[in-house]
């Protein structure tokens, strides 16, 4: 059975390649993936049977020998995407503080979004009240 290292994997597009032992690169769709996996990791070391498909080497029943991999890092937002939700909550957050030091506390509306925010926001990074 080949073995290689996983070159890259892209999760979102749903494939990958892996550099086999002998230099070639093999393509894997994530329906060769073991049961219960979603992703691979760069540099994981996996075994795969390898077929000749339309447009090259196929892996096809992968085996994965290395780490698994992180759901975190595998779900995690891209960094563009994180920084505009980051820019959204300190507009949202400047506005309130700006009317609170002209003395005026915000309308209901805007406070449930502030407290759901908020909430959200220590939810997310186990904020103790």
């Amino acid at each position: 059975m080949p073995s290689g290292k996983v070159r890259w994997f892209d999760a979102d597009k749903g494939y990958g390649f892996i550099s086999s032992e002998d230099g070639e690169d093999v393509f894997v769709p994530a329906t060769s993936l073991p049961a219960g996996a979603t992703t691979l990791r760069k540099g994981t070391k996996v075994e795969f049977s390898r077929v000749d498909g339309r447009k090259g080497p196929q892996a096809m029943d992968v085996i994965v020998h290395g780490p698994a991999a992180s759901v975190v890092k595998a779900t995690r937002p891209k960094p563009e995407d994180m920084a505009a939700i980051v820019e959204d909550v300190i507009k949202l957050l400047d506005s309130a503080g700006n009317g609170l030091r002209r003395g005026h506390y915000p309308h209901a509306r805007e406070s449930q979004k502030l407290a759901h925010v908020l909430r959200a926001i220590a939810d997310n990074f186990d904020v103790q009240d």
